[in-house]
């Protein structure tokens, strides 16, 4: 799918080294929370559950920080993105099992919101949706680009906020603030992710159908 970038999982798994490591930039200090960067791509991953069917790319496992991993899995051309101790607490997360209705992926990069004492309490991440309303060449859906602000631990692994990337100029210091306002005091179940910053096209494509 055109701007929709996903994974062969199968093919990598003979590629992909049995050990995971990570490359952090510095800190950017930011009202005392910072920012730290992890990488999802292939060569930073290992494979956890290779595909089966042709719809299922499987899932991968890539380093995080503080001791914790990033499971990525990818199911009928969609993708979910999950935080944990291990591959097993990961998965078992709320993120887990949440993706968006439109075919969608997310990109390499992962920006851990981490509180003064160098603690995680957030990831962002950008996802590409597909936009079947907006046909670019050979009828293929357009993409639309959406911050995803992720609580992490202590407490469960859940979407927080959403940022519409188009609507909003600044979009990634608008996902930081969600991050540091709402993730840790957001209760998964009980209070729902919505739209920070200004709504988009692409926030309301990640609304439940």
């Amino acid at each position: 799918m055109q701007g929709l970038p996903m994974r062969l999982l199968p093919a990598l798994a003979v590629l992909l080294p049995l050990t995971i490591s990570a490359t952090f930039v510095a800190p950017a200090q930011a009202d005392g929370a910072s920012s730290v960067y992890s990488s999802t791509a292939p060569k930073a991953c290992r494979v956890a559950r290779p595909g089966g069917a042709p719809e299922d790319s499987g899932e991968w496992l890539c380093p995080g920080q503080d001791g914790l991993v990033v499971v990525v899995s990818e199911m009928d051309l969609r993708q979910s993105v999950s935080v944990g101790r291990n591959y097993k607490d990961a998965s078992a997360e709320p993120a887990a099992k949440t993706s968006f209705g439109p075919f969608n992926s997310t990109t390499d990069t992962v920006e851990w919101r981490l509180d003064g004492a160098g603690k995680p309490f957030a990831i962002i991440q950008r996802w590409h949706l597909a936009d079947n309303d907006d046909l670019g060449k050979g009828g293929r859906p357009n993409t639309k680009q959406m911050l995803v602000v992720t609580r992490l631990p202590p407490g469960a692994v859940c979407h927080v906020a959403y940022v519409d990337v188009a609507a909003n100029r600044n979009a990634n210091e608008v996902a930081r603030q969600a991050a540091d306002e709402l993730a840790r005091g957001f209760a998964c179940g009980k209070d729902k992710p919505k739209p920070f910053g200004s709504p988009g096209r692409a926030t309301a494509l990640s609304a439940p159908n």
